[in-house]
């Protein structure tokens, strides 16, 4: 293999960098695990990205550092384990929201989708940074981009059911494709700037844009 050039240390691949020690198999160990994946959501929360460290992380868990790496080599893949639970806990939310509800009307359906996913990610300001700007530096930002196309699977098959309502000079996958970044990006800007907008009104422009977006225009 060859060696790399003089300078700055070669930056570790992204599944180096994120991959757990071990794959934990006994009851046992998958607690302790769970117990360093809530310290680790902990310290993110309370001091972001930068802050966190496996010391805090491992004091949090109640762990000696010794013995969090049996099971994480170093920060950034207790951050990305972290990051991928909660991708995991908002897409369940929204999905569970949208589930047997494409029958109700469009105004309904996408305000009550769009205040399940604020809620989801109404968290503390320092792990909310941590999800959206340090993440995806971890495993080519595996977390967002699995979260983003899980979501955006939800929709295409919400705009699927109303074809017949939309607007027909852009395809399908395209809008949802638009829809989930801005959304995402509106709220998180929303969450984490705090202007001097209601929660109800932000939602409701919100689900103003979003239809706007996507129906036929009178």
């Amino acid at each position: 293999m060859p060696t790399s050039p003089p300078g700055p240390p070669a930056r570790r691949t992204p599944r180096t960098r994120v991959a757990a020690r071990r794959t934990p198999r006994q009851e046992r160990s998958r607690a302790t695990v769970e117990r360093i994946l809530e310290a680790g959501e902990q310290i993110l929360a309370e001091y972001g990205y930068e802050g966190a460290s496996t010391s805090r992380m491992a004091a949090a868990a109640g762990l000696s550092p010794g013995s969090l790496y049996q099971y994480f080599p170093h920060k950034d893949a207790i951050v990305s384990a972290v990051l991928e639970r909660y991708s995991d806990r908002l897409v369940a939310g929204v999905t569970a929201r949208m589930t047997g509800q494409f029958e109700q009307p469009a105004p309904v359906m996408v305000r009550a989708t769009l205040a399940t996913l604020l809620d989801g990610l109404d968290v503390e300001p320092a792990f909310l940074r941590a999800a959206v700007v340090d993440g995806p530096r971890l495993d080519d930002g595996r977390a967002l981009r699995v979260f983003e196309e899980r979501i955006g699977e939800l929709v295409l098959a919400y705009l699927t059911t109303r074809r017949d309502e939309l607007r027909t000079d852009v395809p399908l996958a395209e809008a949802a494709w638009m829809l989930v970044r801005t959304v995402e990006h509106l709220t998180v800007r929303y969450l984490l700037d705090r202007p001097p907008i209601p929660r109800d009104r932000f939602l409701a422009e919100l689900t103003q844009l979003t239809l706007s977006y996507i129906r036929t225009t009178p």
